[in-house]
C-alpha cells in the first residue's frame, strides 16, 4: 500500500507539471509567503482533469473520482513537501495546516454518475462526486462560514500547548458543528483543547435551491409529454469563490458530493461548471424548401409561415396577424442583458382560442412558463429555511422564463400594485428587492437589483368587460376604449394586437376545428400539420433566435423617419407627443426579429416596413388614426390561399412601402430616405 501511495504521489507531479497547476500552486504560495502573516489554515484550490489522470494512472484517476477525501489527502502530502523543499511559505509548520480542494473539470458521461434523487436506494454515505444540472429556484444571501480553526491543549506542559498540531478544516458536506467543537481532547495528554479564536478562518458561504429543468414542462399551458414524474428541488453550497456566482433562474451543471444533513436528503454540492443551452445548428428540410419556393420575395416566406403555423390549435389562414406576432416574440427571446425584447398585449373577446395559441407558442421554446395566478411574477423575500435565519430570495415565473416567455394571462385580472410593478419592470428590465437587515439578523439593509430577460404576453378581454368597448363619439377612427389598462402600462408592451374573431366566411373553419379537436385530440387535421410538426418548430425558432443581425442604413432611415414623421402627427395639446420613448427601441426590435424569422442576417427596409406597419396599427388601437392611414389588417389586408394571392400581397406591400415614403417626405423632410421610383 505504501509503495501504491508514492507512485500516485510522484504521479500527482507529474500532473501537475504537465496541467500547469504546479505553476499555479507557486504562484498560490507567493501570495501567502509576500503577506508574512501566519495562518491556520493555507488553501488551495487544484482543479483536475480525470481524464488526463487516468491515462497516467488508474488508481490515482479512480481516487479522485470516488474516494476524493483520500485523494485530497495525497495531494495535500505532495504540496507539503513540494512547500518545504522550495522554502514556498516560510510560516507554515504542519502538513495540517494545508486544505486541498480538488475541482475535477468533468465526470465520465455515465449514469452511475448523475445525481438522481428520485434513485433507490441512493448511497449517500459514498462521500464521492456526481453530476447534477438544474435551474435555480432561491438563492440565499452571502454569509460566512468556518472554513478553518486552530485548536491547543489546555494542559500547560503539554507540548501541543502551543503550534499548530491540532487543524480544523471545513470537508464537503460537513456541518458547521462537525467542524468546530468543544470535546477535542488531546491525543498526547487527553486534556481538552480550546479553539485559538485569533486564528480562525471564515470563509462565504450561500445556499441555493436548484431543480430539475423537467419542471418546465409542467409549468407549461400546453405539452404533449404523457409521462408523469415528481420532481423533488435540492440543496445546494456554494462556498468561498463560488458564492455569488449563480444568477437566480438560470440553468447550471453542478459537481459535488452529496450528503444527508439536517432532517432530510439535501444535495450539498459545489458549483464547478455552467451550461448554457445553445440552439441547433439546423432548421428541417421542409422548412428550406419552403424558404427556396418563396425566395422571389422578401415577405413570403413570413407570410406563408404565419399562415400555416399553429394549424394543431388554429386552422391554416386564421389569426394570421397574431400568429406573426407570437412568431416575433419567439424568435426575439435572449439570455443576455440589454437584449432586443417583444412583450405582446393581445387585445380580444375570443380568450378561449388566444389562450390556447399563445399556450402552445410557449412550449416552442425551452423557457415558455405559464403563470399560475396564485403566485407571484417576480421575485420575492423570505426567511432561509435552512435554520441559518438569513433572507433567501425566491425565484418566480418571471425568472425561471429567463430568456423564454412567460405569459401572465388576463391583465385585467391583476390588482392596481401588480400591474404598476409588471410596468416598472417592463420599462427597466429590473426588479429590485429591499432585504431588511433587522428582520432577517443583518447589521445593515440590503437592496437586491435583479435583471429580468425575458419577453411577457398577457392578453385583455373585452368580452366580459363590464364596460362595453364600442366606439364614442369621444374616440377617433380606430380607436378602442382601453380604460381598463393604465395608459402608460399599454406603452411599455412593444405590440398591441386586436385579435378578431374570424369574419363570416371563416368561421366555419375554425368551429369546425374546435369540434374535430374535442372528439379526437390527435387528429392531424391538415396536411401542413404533418409536413411541419411542432419539433421542427421548436428546431427554427431554436436556430432563428440564435442568428445574429445587424440594421442596414436604409432600413435605419425608413424607421428613423417614420418614428420622427409620427412624432410631429400623433400630438396632444396638453401632453405632446403620444408617442412612448420606447417607440424606436421597439421599432428595431420588431424589424430584427422579422429578419430573424426571414433567416437573414441584414435587417433590409421590407423588413422595417413590416415593423412599421405592425406598430401603426398598435399605435392606432390606442390613439386613433393618423395622416398614415394603413389599412384595418395592414399586414394581412387579405386571405392567402395560393401564389397569386401571395403575389398580390406583395404589390399591397410595394403601395404601402411608397404611402410611407410619402408621409415621411410630408412630415419629416429633413430624413433622407433612398427610394427607388419606380
Amino acid at each position: 500500500m505504501h509503495k501504491e501511495i508514492q507512485k500516485m504521489k510522484e504521479i500527482i507531479l507529474v500532473y501537475l507539471d504537465r496541467s500547469g497547476g504546479l505553476e499555479k500552486f507557486v504562484h498560490d504560495c507567493k501570495k501567502y509567503n509576500d503577506s508574512k502573516q501566519s495562518y491556520a489554515v493555507y488553501r488551495f484550490v487544484i482543479s483536475i482533469n480525470p481524464s488526463d489522470v487516468a491515462e497516467l494512472d488508474a488508481t490515482l484517476g479512480n481516487y479522485i473520482l470516488h474516494k476524493p477525501m483520500k485523494a485530497a489527502e495525497i495531494f495535500q502530502s505532495v504540496c507539503f513537501i513540494a512547500i518545504k523543499t522550495l522554502s514556498l511559505i516560510e510560516q507554515l509548520q504542519t502538513e495540517a495546516q494545508i486544505s486541498i480542494l480538488l475541482k475535477p473539470t468533468h465526470l465520465p458521461p455515465l449514469p452511475s454518475y448523475v445525481l438522481s434523487l428520485s434513485a433507490f436506494p441512493f448511497n449517500y454515505t459514498s462521500k464521492r462526486f456526481y453530476m447534477s444540472e438544474g435551474i435555480v429556484i432561491a438563492m440565499g444571501t452571502v454569509t460566512k462560514y468556518t472554513q478553518g480553526a486552530r485548536f491547543l491543549c489546555t494542559g500547560e506542559t503539554c507540548p501541543f500547548s502551543e503550534g499548530f498540531r491540532y487543524i480544523r478544516v471545513h470537508l464537503p458536506g460537513a456541518t458547521e458543528s462537525a467542524t468546530v467543537r468543544n470535546d477535542f481532547v488531546c491525543s498526547l495528554c487527553s486534556s481538552p483543547l480550546q479553539e485559538d479564536m485569533k486564528f480562525r478562518v471564515l470563509g462565504d458561504k450561500q445556499i441555493v435551491e436548484m431543480i430539475d429543468a423537467k419542471v418546465l414542462h409542467a409549468l407549461k399551458g400546453y405539452s404533449d409529454h404523457k409521462s408523469h414524474f415528481r420532481i423533488q428541488t435540492f440543496t445546494v453550497f456554494l462556498r468561498d469563490e463560488l458564492a455569488n456566482r449563480m444568477t437566480i433562474g438560470n440553468h447550471y451543471k453542478i459537481i459535488g458530493i452529496p450528503a444527508c444533513v439536517q432532517n432530510g436528503p439535501q444535495a450539498t454540492c459545489l458549483l464547478i461548471s455552467i451550461l448554457f443551452y445553445l440552439g441547433p445548428s439546423f432548421i428541417g428540410e421542409n422548412f428550406k424548401y419552403l424558404l427556396t419556393l418563396t425566395s422571389s420575395s422578401c415577405w413570403r416566406f413570413t407570410a406563408t409561415l404565419a399562415n400555416i403555423f399553429a394549424s394543431q390549435v388554429v386552422p391554416p389562414g386564421t389569426y394570421n396577424t397574431l400568429k406573426l406576432a407570437i412568431l416575433l416574440s419567439l424568435v426575439q427571446t435572449c439570455e443576455i442583458e440589454n437584449a432586443d425584447y417583444l412583450d405582446l398585449l393581445i387585445v380580444t373577446s375570443d380568450t378561449l382560442i388566444t389562450d390556447r395559441l399563445l399556450n402552445y407558442s410557449l412550449c416552442l421554446l425551452p423557457r415558455g412558463i405559464r403563470h399560475p395566478s396564485s403566485s407571484d411574477i417576480f421575485p420575492s423575500v423570505s426567511k432561509d429555511k435552512h435554520g441559518t435565519g438569513s433572507a433567501s430570495i425566491q425565484a418566480c415565473s418571471a425568472l425561471l422564463a429567463q430568456g423564454g416567455i412567460c405569459y401572465i394571462g388576463d391583465l385585467s385580472s391583476y390588482k392596481k400594485d401588480k400591474l404598476e410593478l409588471l410596468q416598472s419592470v417592463l420599462e427597466s428590465r429590473m426588479t429590485t428587492l429591499f432585504i431588511p437587515g433587522k428582520k432577517y439578523g443583518e447589521e445593515a439593509d440590503q437592496q437586491v437589483t435583479i435583471s429580468v430577460q425575458t419577453n411577457f404576453w398577457s392578453y385583455v378581454d373585452v368580452g366580459s368587460s363590464p364596460r362595453k368597448h364600442t366606439a364614442r363619439d369621444s374616440f377617433l377612427i380606430g380607436q378602442m376604449d382601453l380604460s381598463l389598462i393604465p395608459p402608460n402600462l399599454l406603452d411599455v408592451f412593444g405590440l398591441l394586437i386586436y385579435n378578431e374573431f374570424p369574419s363570416s366566411q371563416l368561421s366555419f373553419p375554425v368551429v369546425h376545428h374546435v369540434l374535430q379537436k374535442a372528439i379526437n385530440p390527435e387528429a392531424m387535421l391538415y396536411r401542413v400539420s404533418q409536413q411541419f410538426r411542432t419539433q421542427d418548430y421548436e428546431e427554427f425558432i431554436l436556430f432563428a433566435k440564435n442568428l445574429h443581425v445587424q440594421l442596414s442604413s436604409e432600413a435605419e432611415n425608413l424607421i428613423q423617419g417614420y418614428y420622427l414623421a409620427s412624432r410631429r402627427v400623433r400630438r396632444d395639446s396638453s401632453h405632446g407627443s403620444t408617442l412612448s420613448a420606447s417607440a424606436l427601441k421597439i421599432l428595431i426590435s420588431l424589424s430584427k426579429a422579422h429578419t430573424k424569422l426571414s433567416l437573414r442576417r441584414k435587417v433590409l427596409e421590407e423588413d422595417a416596413l413590416i415593423a412599421i406597419l405592425l406598430f401603426e396599427s398598435s399605435l392606432t388601437l390606442k390613439h386613433g388614426k393618423s395622416a398614415l392611414c394603413i389599412e384595418p389588417n395592414a399586414v394581412f389586408p387579405f386571405d392567402l390561399s395560393d401564389e397569386s394571392s401571395l403575389q398580390q400581397r406583395d404589390i399591397y406591400l410595394l403601395q404601402c412601402h411608397h404611402q410611407l415614403l410619402q408621409f415621411i417626405s410630408a412630415y419629416s423632410p429633413g430624413t433622407y430616405i433612398s427610394s427607388n421610383e419606380e
